[in-house]
Formats: C-alpha cells, sequence, structure tokens
C-alpha cells in the first residue's frame, strides 16, 4: 500500500484540558504532518520532522484545515436513522409511537444492507469514525452493520437488542432466544477486523428477569465485550423499571443485581440519579454517556456532567440519533455546552474536542489505539475547516487563538466544517 502524508495544523490531546491555559494536556502544531501506512499512524509531528521519513509518499495538503482525531460517538440507534425529527413525545410514547415500528422493518436482510450503507456515510460525513451502535432485535440487522464498517475497515461497536417483554410481538426474541442469539454475534463479529460487541439489554423495562440473567452470563462469559443499556433518562421510565423490579433498591440496582455494571458498561443518559447510584456507577467504573441533543428534544432533562465528574465518574458525549437531532459530534457539543450553563458548569472548546475524541476513546477503553494523533494509533482522522459557511468565515475575521477556532467549529460547525474524514487512513468525503 502505498504511504500517505497529510499536511495541515495538527491538533491532538494526551490528556484532558484543566483549563485554555492547560497546554501541557495537548500538542498543536502550526505545519503538522502525518505519515499513514496500512491504516496506521506511522509517523506524527511538525512536517519538517515527518517530510523526511515520507519517501514517496503520496502528498495531501490540507492546509490551512485543522488535523484532528476521528470523532467517536458511544450511543447512537442504528435502526433509528429514518425516525429522526419525528414529532416529539415523551419518551416512552415515543418508542411506541416511532421507533418500534421502524424497527421493526430492519427484519429485512436487504433493508438492514441499505440502511446500514446509508449509515456509515452519514457518520463520516460528520467526522465520525468510530461509534457504538444498538442494532435491532433482528440479527440480520447486527449483521448489516458488521459487514458495512468491515468493508471500510471501520471501527465499530454494536449489537442486537435483547428484548423479551414490553414490546411489539415482532420486536421481541425470548431470554433463551437472545442469550444465543447474541452468542453467535459474538462468535461471529467480535475482534473480527476492528469489529467490537456490545452486548445490548435495551432497558430494564423491556427485559424480564430471566433475559437480565441471561445477559448477566453473557457479560460474566465474554468479559472482552462491551455493555450497553439506558439509565434513568426520563422519570417515567424510572418508576415501570421500579415497578418491574420491585426488590431492587433503584433503577441502577437493577443491573447491578445481574452483573452488568463494570468498566466496560455504557449507560445511555444517566440524568436522574441517587446519590447511592452515583457512587456506584464511580466504584464499578460504568461510564455514563450524555445524550444532550436526544436529553432536550425528549424534554428528559439536564445531565449533571460536574456531579459525575467530581465522583470519579468517566463520562462519556453521544448524540443518540434518532432522539437525537444531529448526528454531528460539534453540535453536539453545542447543544452539551448549553444544557451545562444551565447548571453554571463550564464546557471550554479544548475540553470539548478532548471529549469527542481522546476522552470518548478512554471511555471505551480505546485510548491506545483510536481518538489521537500518536504514531501507532489507527490513522482515523478528521480535517476541519473553521471558515467553512459565510457565517463561520465572518466570525473567524476576528479570531486569533485556538481555542476560540475550536468554539466557532463548536458551536456554528456541522458536516459543513468536515473537509474530509479518513477511515483507517483512507479519504471517505
Amino acid at each position: 500500500m502505498t504511504d500517505t502524508l497529510l499536511r495541515g495544523r495538527l491538533l491532538s490531546f494526551s490528556a484532558q484540558p484543566q483549563d485554555p491555559d492547560d497546554t501541557g494536556a495537548y500538542r498543536y502544531e502550526e505545519d503538522g504532518a502525518l505519515l499513514l501506512r496500512d491504516g496506521v499512524i506511522l509517523a506524527s509531528g511538525t512536517h519538517d520532522e515527518v517530510a523526511p521519513q515520507a519517501g514517496g509518499a503520496t502528498v495531501i495538503d490540507h492546509r490551512p484545515h485543522l488535523m484532528m482525531a476521528g470523532f467517536i460517538d458511544p450511543h447512537i440507534h442504528f435502526p433509528q436513522l429514518q425516525v429522526v425529527a419525528s414529532w416529539g413525545r415523551q419518551l416512552l410514547d415515543w418508542l411506541n409511537g416511532y421507533v418500534f415500528p421502524e424497527e421493526a422493518r430492519f427484519v429485512d436482510p436487504e433493508h438492514a444492507q441499505a440502511m446500514a450503507t446509508r449509515f456509515l456515510d452519514l457518520l463520516c460525513a460528520h467526522g465520525t469514525t468510530t461509534a457504538v451502535a444498538y442494532c435491532s432485535v433482528h440479527p440480520a440487522s447486527a449483521d448489516a452493520y458488521f459487514e458495512a464498517a468491515a468493508a471500510r475497515d471501520m471501527r465499530m461497536i454494536g449489537g442486537k437488542v435483547m428484548m423479551d417483554r414490553n414490546a411489539p410481538d415482532n420486536l421481541r426474541d425470548t431470554a433463551q432466544q437472545g442469550h444465543d442469539e447474541t452468542e453467535a454475534l459474538i462468535a461471529k463479529w467480535h475482534g473480527r477486523g476492528r469489529a467490537g460487541y456490545a452486548i445490548s439489554p435495551r432497558f430494564a423495562i423491556t427485559s424480564t428477569p430471566e433475559q437480565m440473567e441471561m445477559a448477566g452470563a453473557l457479560v460474566a462469559a465474554h468479559p472482552g465485550c462491551h455493555v450497553q443499556t439506558h439509565l434513568s433518562e426520563n422519570r417515567d421510565e424510572i418508576a415501570f423499571a421500579t415497578s418491574l423490579y420491585p426488590r431492587a433498591r433503584d433503577y441502577l440496582d437493577i443491573y447491578d443485581h445481574y452483573g452488568l455494571l463494570n468498566d466496560r458498561m455504557l449507560l445511555g443518559h444517566a440524568i436522574h440519579l441517587s446519590d447511592r447510584e452515583v457512587a456506584r456507577i464511580a466504584e464499578t467504573g460504568a461510564r455514563p454517556v450524555f445524550c444532550p441533543t436526544s436529553n432536550l428534544f425528549l424534554g428528559s432533562g439536564l445531565f449533571d456532567e460536574a456531579r459525575m465528574r467530581d465522583a470519579g465518574a468517566c463520562n462519556a458525549i453521544a448524540t443518540d440519533i434518532g432522539a437525537g437531532t444531529s448526528y454531528s459530534m460539534l453540535q453536539t457539543l453545542n447543544e452539551g455546552y448549553k444544557i451545562l450553563q444551565l447548571q453554571n458548569q463550564s464546557l471550554h472548546a479544548l475540553r470539548a474536542f478532548d471529549w469527542i475524541t481522546r476522552g470518548n476513546a478512554a471511555a471505551l477503553g480505546l485510548a491506545d489505539r483510536i481518538g489521537t494523533l500518536d504514531a501507532g494509533t489507527e490513522a482515523d482522522i478528521v480535517i476541519l475547516d473553521a471558515r467553512a459557511t459565510p457565517a463561520m468565515a465572518l466570525r473567524m475575521e476576528r479570531v486569533e487563538r485556538l481555542e476560540d477556532e475550536l468554539f466557532v467549529l463548536q458551536m456554528l460547525g456541522d458536516d459543513r466544517a468536515v473537509a474530509q474524514t479518513y477511515v483507517a487512513g483512507r479519504p471517505q468525503k
């Protein structure tokens, strides 16, 4: 494979910046370069350092744009592409009215395959190079998802949802079926190329105690897999879930009882939590996932990021398509900033961009492979243009500092600000 040299302004994080002056948390090169070979970053640094190693590499000059690690979206629903922007009911009504009928269509492998291609096209267009997705209850949906990702050599994590109650007949498995189909999908996909499997009991409302027990058995048998579910998104949801598990101390305790909580567990939303739940999340290393556009769209509530972080939790941030309203991690940061502002919490731009790159990679336990532009990591890269629209270009006439440029991208950027996306070193736009 021919080597590729990318030239541009290089920004990569090594730690979460504590404030805008924390220059030790990131590396910025005004004239930077990346040497790519076989889907990996071979060298990273200034152009003067890297260019002599390039030999006959193909040179792509992205100046004056920013080169960053590709964005990571750790909570998204693959089968919900065509219900984004469905009129906003509350969570449980929205699921029954829009989501479940849509997910029933994914029993058809041809439909699932067509949607998988369009799904990944949208992610790449918005600069997202890794995502953790819920597929439908049908194994064919997970197969389509992983097959489409494999065709691009894209690092993706996902799993079929397990649901054996409180869902339409055509969207339910059984406890044993959910276990066996998940087991087979893990054997087929987990660790194949860049694929990772996420054991996915949708949430406590749609799983019987027998299915939760089966999910716990899968987690114990496959410690290398991620686990994903939903937690405390909506107060009606909490009341319903705890009524189904009356012996549980609270919503989190349902998952805890069945052995699901560990440092590979992704807890979508995690808004309305008791002090005990917050402490237990931190103790077990489970990862809360902040979904700002979804939380605003469904009126679910405000994620208390500082409370979770102060307790020692490692928080992720995600789009949650299709209750989320944008595939853009830039727009996700935009709405996240506003939610935190309402709670007198700040999200400066350097920490924001660390969050959607290295920070989300760390939440997934993958920071040694993705989320930075370090030599030896996988060549997933996004090229950002802070002058992509007339409004952005006008604002940029007055911008002099890197952190201000990033804030323009955070507040005004979307897919138009993504000049190019590289997955395993190959351009996608």
